[in-house]
C-alpha cells in the first residue's frame, strides 16, 4: 500500500483482533505476517504464520518480514514483548475494554493504513448489528442471570465488552467481568447460564467440568442443565467477529429449553 509517497505499510499482526479489523476494512494487503489463530477470524490466506504475544520461537521470524509495524494485543508475556522491544520496531499493543474502546481501535488501525471511511463503516455495521438483537430485547423484561467464563483454572470471567454483549442480548452479567473469581462467588451470584468461551481453545470448553463443581450443586444453571460452550474467537476477539458472537449468545439465552440439545 502506497499513500501520499509513504513506504509501504508491511504489518505483522500478533492479535487477531487487529488481523479481523484490517481484513475487514479491506486493509489485508497491509498484511505479512499473522498468527495460528487469525485464521479462525479473518480470511488472512497463505500469509505466514507466527507465534504470538505469549508463545514466539524467535523475534527472527519476525524480523525477516521486514515490519513497519508490529501489532500485538494485551495481556501479553512481558518475556515476549520485551524480545520485540529490544528491536528497532514499530509495536502497537492493543488494549480495548468496553464496545467503545473497540470502535475506537478499528478507527485508529483504519486511520494507520489510509483506510479512514471503511473504518467507519465498519463502526456503523457493528453497531446496526448489536442495535437489531437489542429490538429483540425489549420483549423479554427480566434479564437473564449470566456468568461467562473467559478461563476455567483459574477463574477468569469474559472481558468488559462481553458483559455489554449479555447486556443487548436482554441478559445481566451477575460477577465482575474480567476478573479472576472464585467458585464460591460464582455460586452466591446463582447465574441462570453459564457460558463457556474458553480463550484460544475454539468450542472445546467442557461443560461437564462445570457440572461437576461440587461448590455449583444448587446453582439454577447447574440444576436445569444451563451450560453453553460459545467459541472463544466470537466472544474474545474484540472486533467485527463480535456480531457472530452476539448472534450466538442471543440463541443461547433465548431458545426454549425444550429445542436445545440434551446437556
Amino acid at each position: 500500500m502506497k499513500a501520499n509517497g509513504r513506504l509501504p505499510l508491511r504489518i505483522v499482526s500478533l492479535a487477531p483482533s487487529a488481523t479481523s479489523i484490517l481484513c475487514a476494512i479491506g486493509a489485508k494487503r497491509s498484511l505479512v505476517g499473522v498468527t495460528k489463530w487469525c485464521a479462525d477470524v479473518a480470511p488472512v490466506g497463505r500469509l505466514p504464520r507466527l507465534g504470538d504475544c505469549w508463545h514466539m520461537k524467535s523475534v527472527d521470524e519476525i524480523l525477516q518480514l521486514k515490519p513497519t509495524l508490529v501489532i500485538g494485543s494485551v495481556p501479553y508475556k512481558q518475556e515476549t514483548v520485551a524480545k520485540l522491544l529490544e528491536q528497532r520496531l514499530n509495536f502497537l499493543a492493543m488494549n480495548p475494554q468496553t464496545l467503545a474502546d473497540i470502535e475506537a481501535d478499528i478507527r485508529l488501525l483504519g486511520g494507520i493504513v489510509h483506510r479512514a471511511g471503511a473504518a467507519e463503516r465498519v463502526v456503523g455495521k457493528m453497531r446496526g448489528a448489536f442495535s437489531k438483537i437489542e429490538k429483540r430485547t425489549r420483549q423479554h423484561k427480566q434479564p437473564v442471570r449470566v456468568y461467562c467464563e473467559a478461563w476455567p483454572n483459574p477463574r477468569i470471567s469474559s472481558p468488559p465488552w462481553v458483559a455489554e454483549l449479555v447486556d443487548i442480548c436482554g441478559g445481566r452479567l451477575v460477577v465482575p467481568a474480567g476478573e479472576k473469581l472464585t467458585e464460591a462467588q460464582v455460586a452466591a451470584a446463582d447465574p441462570e447460564v453459564i457460558i463457556l468461551a474458553w480463550a484460544a481453545t475454539g468450542s472445546k470448553a467442557a461443560p461437564t467440568q462445570a457440572y461437576n463443581v461440587a461448590a455449583w450443586k444448587d446453582v439454577a444453571a447447574i440444576q436445569n442443565r444451563q451450560v453453553h460452550v460459545v467459541r472463544d474467537e466470537l466472544l474474545n476477539t474484540p472486533g467485527p467477529p463480535l456480531v457472530k458472537g452476539v448472534r450466538e449468545l442471543w440463541r443461547v439465552l433465548h431458545t426454549p429449553k425444550s429445542e436445545q440439545p440434551d446437556r
